[in-house]
């Protein structure tokens, strides 16, 4: 018997170093790029003198993984919005914001 975990690990989201760059190239070549780049752009400056205070890298991380979630995503759901279907089904959470004011 072994006291090895049986489960590596799994190691926090690091992303390439050049890779917050290179998103920002693929965000200003996407069709949504005039709101898209300025948003991750002010996102991106608003976590880096976050990290210059705290001497960590978290958000910067988690800024890059949400945005490139965000571009891969796109795609699909501009097939969905082509597509025709009915999306009144799903929750609106903006409705719902407004109505607990």
């Amino acid at each position: 018997m072994s006291a090895q975990p049986d489960h590596a690990p799994v190691p926090p989201y690091a992303p390439a170093p050049g890779a917050p760059a290179e998103l920002l190239a693929q965000l200003r070549a996407d069709r949504r790029a005039d709101t898209w780049g300025p948003a991750f752009e002010q996102e991106r400056t608003a976590v880096l003198e976050e990290s210059r205070k705290t001497f960590s890298l978290a958000a910067l991380y988690e800024v890059v993984q949400v945005w490139q979630a965000r571009l891969a995503s796109a795609p699909a759901v501009d097939a969905f919005l082509a597509s025709g279907k009915d999306d009144a089904g799903f929750v609106d959470l903006e409705e719902i914001r407004r109505r607990r004011r």
